[in-house]
């Protein structure tokens, strides 16, 4: 399946050094990837088709420090769609004003929801078509955009239902928060002051970040496996769902 990578901050912070990590493991997951940054309303999004291994797109984005409060990332190892621009994720849709952003890890078998408004697939992807339906349920839900624990507090409503098909680990933002669904492999971690030095599991790179953050920075990071092999990532429960804001799990 894929692998996703999801980052929350109390003020603009890069993912070049997470961001690589992830796509080291490109060489399997390697029908494509994405990466999309929240900066304030607006929203730069990266998506390749090629593995991150190989992408020019990728090495930019490993190589330009984009401080965003919010990132989603993906690669993809595809099940469900052929490999294509279109089938790439993080896919966005706007509601309530909003850039929405998602990602998808798993594969969801018989999901077939009935699309009437305004949120359809480009591509062929059980993924975004589970976003689109998402989106339209949210959109039915409230009028305009609620406050975070509202929100929390739908989609734990809203996203066992895709879920019940099949595997569905997610990672969800509008900007302001980021919400993450575990199916069946998820992990999180935390840093705050005091920061230290970390090294990547899958490569031979590291970085002080106490050289590189102040006592007041607070940085969530979220991921289908851990990055780091020497920093303590927390494994999700099956069925949590969890909300990051400010750099700090909800």
């Amino acid at each position: 399946m894929c692998q996703l990578l999801g980052m929350n901050a109390n003020t603009p912070t890069d993912v070049m050094f997470s961001f690589a990590g992830l796509a080291t493991r490109a060489d399997e997951h390697k029908d494509g990837f994405g990466i999309a940054f929240f900066e304030d309303p607006g929203l730069r999004l990266f998506v390749d088709h090629h593995s991150a291994r190989v992408s020019p797109v990728a090495d930019l984005v490993k190589r330009f420090p984009i401080r965003s409060g919010n990132v989603i990332a993906h690669i993809r190892k595809a099940t469900q769609g052929r490999v294509a621009l279109q089938n790439t994720h993080p896919f966005v849709r706007e509601l309530w004003g909003r850039y929405w952003v998602f990602a998808h890890n798993g594969d969801l078998k018989g999901f077939a929801p009935r699309l009437h408004g305004g949120f359809r697939p480009v591509g062929d992807t059980d993924s975004e078509l589970a976003f689109c339906w998402l989106m339209q349920e949210l959109a039915k839900a409230h009028a305009d955009v609620p406050p975070i624990s509202e929100l929390r507090h739908t989609l734990a409503e809203l996203l066992p239902i895709p879920a019940a098909y099949g595997t569905f680990n997610c990672l969800l933002s509008n900007g302001q928060a980021l919400w993450a669904h575990c199916s069946t492999q998820l992990h999180w971690l935390a840093r705050r002051h005091p920061f230290g030095a970390a090294h990547l599991a899958d490569d031979d790179l590291s970085v002080d970040f106490g050289a590189l953050t102040t006592p007041g920075d607070r940085v969530a990071l979220v991921a289908t496996q851990p990055l780091t092999r020497d920093e303590a990532w927390t494994a999700f429960a099956p069925g949590e769902l969890r909300v990051f804001v400010g750099g700090q799990p909800g």
